[in-house]
């Protein structure tokens, strides 16, 4: 059995979609299909939440009604007439759900009003991929992920309850998959006990298709980008990019942890768990070679390996009567970024300061630096990015950072970061 997880690119117009069917039908065995909202959704499903956060719900669901006509004006591009109404009738429940997270959005709940509504942009797309299959008459199902990745309730970030979701997992897929039929399912989603919708942090549909992999014991996860492969930076941020066509899970979970936005930083782990391959392959021409992410690679000699991560804050926290920053200090300090839910991306102390690199999340950042300036002195440089660098040297680094102001600077035997504005 394999999992086949297809992104926002692949499905960015129907055209695209269509042209994931010989891929499809390429695949003999059973076949696990994992697929993210259509192209810019997302960012569409954010703009909704802001306008309701800021008062005027009748432009958050006017924004919401487009988003709607936009994936039926898709689906009739997609399908015949015939189908075409199916998968109207098919969306009815997941509109009136969209409508009514829309409606319930609270600003002082914003995390959670977030996952309601964002959620729904990978159930409107893969219900729309369900029906293509099917008119193109493939024996497939859809399953709704919410009700087999469970979580608990940390919202925009939610952790995986393993026990429950290997035994769903098992229980609704595998079941299915035993019948012979394809499975198409949504990443990026699972639901609390309650039955929440929660989100597994923002591009987390590889880390579904590496859950399902798994639970259900995949013989490898295959991530199709519009890419050749695994290269050694993103050639959206770094010129003459190179291609590596393996790599190690390690190598790769660095990078990740680091911001590369390849893969997504949770995605390791279960792999490596249960020794899956994990391919990156190109949907634009399936017969590339692609690239494989595994446990051993005979060959380590890897070209540097580039990260940058952007738009981030770097905070200083010092401490107002000199006292240095020890344990005590940092015991208070770690416990208010982990009561309010803010990653660190990068941290250095010296004798009486912190630094932290955050994310520029405006309701974080600021409830952060509030909460912190009741002990403490707090400054803030805005707009500055992470430069990460493995298997680095002197020439590679003063290359990439010439002209600009480096802010702080840490290196290792392997990894050289530096906060640079």
């Amino acid at each position: 059995m394999k999992i086949f997880k297809f992104g926002g690119a692949s499905i960015a117009d129907a055209g695209r979609m269509t042209a994931l069917l010989p891929i499809v039908a390429a695949e003999q065995g059973p076949l696990v299909i994992v697929m993210s909202a259509l192209g810019k959704t997302t960012n569409a499903l954010e703009r909704v939440l802001k306008a309701s956060i800021a008062g005027d719900k009748a432009e958050a669901l006017k924004l919401a009604a487009e988003l709607v006509m936009q994936h039926l004006n898709y689906a009739a591009s997609l399908l015949n007439a015939d189908f075409y109404e199916q998968a109207q009738e098919g969306m009815k429940p997941l509109v009136a759900e969209l409508t009514q997270a829309v409606e319930a959005i609270d600003a002082k709940a914003y995390d959670r009003s977030y996952d309601r509504v964002v959620s729904m942009g990978e159930l409107l797309s893969t219900t729309m991929f369900y029906y293509l299959l099917l008119q193109h008459g493939y024996d497939v199902e859809w399953a709704d992920a919410r009700k087999v990745v469970r979580t608990d309730n940390t919202w925009r970030d939610a952790v995986v309850d393993w026990d429950y979701t290997k035994l769903e997992a098992e229980a609704i897929i595998g079941r299915k998959l035993n019948q012979g039929k394809i499975i198409i399912t949504q990443g990026f989603i699972g639901s609390t006990e309650a039955g929440e919708p929660v989100t597994l942090g923002r591009e987390g549909s590889d880390y579904t298709a590496a859950i399902l992999g798994a639970m259900l014991h995949a013989a490898s996860v295959t991530i199709w980008k519009d890419v050749d492969g695994f290269r050694n930076a993103d050639p959206k941020q770094f010129p003459d990019t190179v291609k590596i066509d393996a790599i190690s899970y390690a190598e790769v979970i660095e990078m990740a942890f680091y911001g590369a936005q390849i893969i997504h930083p949770k995605t390791i782990k279960p792999l490596h768990n249960f020794d899956i391959p994990l391919y990156v392959k190109c949907f634009l021409n399936k017969d590339l070679a692609g690239s494989v992410i595994k446990g051993k690679v005979k060959e380590e000699h890897y070209p540097p390996l580039l990260v940058r991560k952007d738009d981030q804050v770097l905070v200083q926290v010092t401490t107002r009567d000199f006292s240095f920053i020890t344990e005590d200090n940092l015991s208070k300090i770690y416990a208010t970024f982990h009561d309010l839910k803010v990653k660190i991306n990068l941290i250095q102390n010296a004798a009486i300061s912190f630094v932290a690199c955050i994310d520029n999340r405006a309701d974080k950042v600021s409830s952060l630096i509030k909460e912190l300036k009741k002990d403490y002195k707090v400054s803030r440089n805005e707009n500055v990015s992470i430069l990460t660098v493995r298997h680095y040297t002197p020439e590679i680094f003063f290359g990439l950072t010439k002209g600009r102001e480096v802010l702080m600077k840490q290196e290792t035997r392997k990894t050289l970061q530096a906060v640079i504005k």
